[in-house]
């Protein structure tokens, strides 16, 4: 289907995908775990990929084996895991809750979704492909509708989750994007602006106790001067390039805020990729806000497979994690039941008896005007029909539907 916007099927190394367009960008949303690869921006001939791509993606073609991959990859996650995707009931590493053993970042980035219609609107102004998925374990009874959109003439790609209750009590979860970025847009010198204003480093007891160079479980207020293990002060605004270490810090976003954001500038590219979405303040009951802006960064501080070659060997994976969430840290969801509150914020949803809440969600690959290129972003706001990007000095204002009006009214109609 060709126009201002485009949407096609195309299917690759047993991955049924979609692929939305329009004159700007391209994104690419898979069945299996809703894994995004690309979000790409249209240059000359081609285009520039934000989204990581993992190299030691299955792509042979065949279905995660715990007796084939599992000695090499150790987890299905692992085995298909790309750029951005969605994490729920569960955002960390497979735990157990009320006997219900759950993956690696929740079935929604594990199991197959049912692409369940696609399309574009009578106008051609957006595109869209809509995706569903069920709950595995009957003892918690969820179902996830999710839909991705690009519209026409927006450097965007949209979506809305609605997460449903079907039983009788309410339940408790973990919800995040996995926004994960890569090379080619990741590089040396880029620089990372988010929402919060509170930050805690990782806690004893996680998968970075051996990979770390932070101190462990301190607060900050600023990704400026994070500290370290050996007493000093690193900044982690700056992406530092393959250092031998694997980090990650989270921070609280205030519920004073309308919207929260994530921001990765490079400016050499003279290009910022952002995800925001719907603050606390004077938010529905029905929306989610996504109360953390975590950072998972993967500087080279894993060496085992499948990040290195083989057990021992040098890691060889470079990327970015800037995950939006409502979790503590990223280690589970027993670890939130058991701490409910991390800074203030509180670590689950809770989806009600018979009842439903919704996430709204887009990223952007926004062309920064020279003083955005060059100084500190330090807020963002929607206004109307806009997003606006501010520095000290400077600002911006970006076509973009920041306060999702217009994905509301669509998402209604389809």
């Amino acid at each position: 289907m060709h126009g201002a916007t485009s949407v096609e099927r195309i299917a690759y190394f047993g991955r049924n995908s979609v692929l939305l367009s329009n004159e700007k960008v391209r994104a690419i949303i898979d069945d299996l775990g809703g894994m995004m690869p690309e979000f790409s921006l249209k240059k000359g001939k081609g285009a520039i990929n934000a989204h990581w791509i993992p190299d030691f993606r299955g792509n042979s073609g065949s279905p995660w084996s715990p007796q084939l991959h599992g000695p090499y990859w150790k987890s299905n996650i692992l085995y298909i895991l790309a750029g951005d995707f969605p994490c729920s009931p569960n955002f960390g590493p497979d735990c157990t809750v009320e006997d219900i053993e759950l993956p690696a970042h929740g079935w929604t980035a594990n199991e197959r979704w049912k692409l369940t219609s696609f399309g574009t609107t009578q106008d051609g102004n957006a595109a869209y492909a809509k995706f569903t998925l069920k709950s595995p374990d009957s003892r918690m009874p969820l179902s996830y509708t999710k839909y991705d959109i690009v519209q026409a003439g927006k450097p965007a790609y949209y979506s809305t989750m609605i997460v449903e209750n079907h039983g009788e009590v309410p339940i408790s979860i973990n919800l995040a994007r996995h926004n994960t970025l890569g090379s080619p847009f990741l590089q040396t010198g880029c620089r990372i602006y988010v929402s919060a204003d509170r930050f805690m480093t990782a806690p004893k007891g996680t998968e970075f106790d051996d990979t770390s160079r932070l101190a462990q479980g301190v607060e900050f207020d600023s990704l400026c001067r994070a500290p370290t293990r050996d007493g000093k002060m690193v900044d982690l605004s700056v992406v530092p390039g393959m250092i031998g270490y694997t980090d990650f810090v989270t921070g609280a976003i205030s519920p004073q805020k309308s919207l929260g954001w994530s921001c990765v500038v490079n400016p050499v590219l003279k290009l910022a990729y952002i995800s925001f979405f719907p603050g606390s303040k004077e938010l529905p009951d029905i929306d989610i806000a996504l109360g953390f802006n975590d950072l998972w960064m993967q500087y080279g501080g894993r060496n085992f497979t499948p990040w290195a070659l083989h057990e021992g060997g040098a890691d060889r994976t470079f990327c970015l994690g800037t995950e939006n969430a409502v979790a503590a840290f990223s280690n589970g969801l027993a670890y939130s039941r058991a701490y409910p509150e991390l800074l203030g914020t509180p670590t689950m949803v809770v989806i009600p008896a018979q009842g439903a809440r919704r996430l709204n969600y887009g990223s952007a690959l926004v062309e920064l005007d020279d003083a955005l290129a060059s100084e500190a972003v330090i807020d963002m706001e929607a206004e109307g029909d806009f997003l606006v990007l501010k520095t000290k000095s400077a600002y911006q204002r970006v076509t973009l539907d920041a306060s999702f009006s217009e994905m509301r009214a669509l998402v209604s109609h389809l």
